[in-house]
């Protein structure tokens, strides 16, 4: 296995590169207009999404490859911003579930047309339909194949 090829250490730099300039710029822009982190952005959009607005902690952290006291962490800030608040789950002593406030949604709506904007500028409109095509394809099964021999905790499973 050894050594990646040219044409493969090429497409690796290329995405760690991406990934670092684009998660920088979208936290910037994020602090400037709303005044959440990226990954509050990425909290508060999961918790969006999901039904009744809500997430099991533990499901939370995975669907955003956080660890748990990472979660904890930026839970509570958002908390104290009063963007989210904590419930405990009647049938489970041990389940903590994240819902989003309605000043939550009201922040996320603030921050997602520059989100949106950036992504378009930085990335959707400098590849052409085919180029997103076949990234979205191949980074799918990428996270396809790490879902499917990890545990969101990180041990294999």
């Amino acid at each position: 296995m050894g050594r990646l090829s040219t044409e493969e250490q090429r497409a690796w730099t290329a995405l760690r590169t991406t990934y670092a300039l684009l998660h920088q710029r979208m936290d910037q822009q994020l602090k400037r207009d709303a005044g959440l982190s990226h990954l509050q952005y990425e909290i508060l959009a999961r918790l969006a999404a999901a039904p009744e607005r809500e997430l099991r902690m533990a499901e939370l952290a995975c669907a955003i490859a956080a660890s748990k006291s990472g979660l904890t962490y930026q839970i509570g800030q958002l908390e104290r911003a009063g963007l989210v608040q904590r419930r405990a789950c009647p049938s489970d002593v041990r389940a903590v579930y994240a819902v989003l406030t309605e000043d939550g949604a009201s922040r996320l709506s603030l921050a997602g047309a520059g989100y949106v904007g950036l992504v378009r500028e930085l990335l959707v409109d400098v590849l052409s339909p085919e180029q997103l095509r076949v990234l979205a394809e191949g980074l799918g099964e990428a996270n396809r194949r790490m879902q499917d021999f990890e545990d969101c905790d990180g041990s294999l499973g």
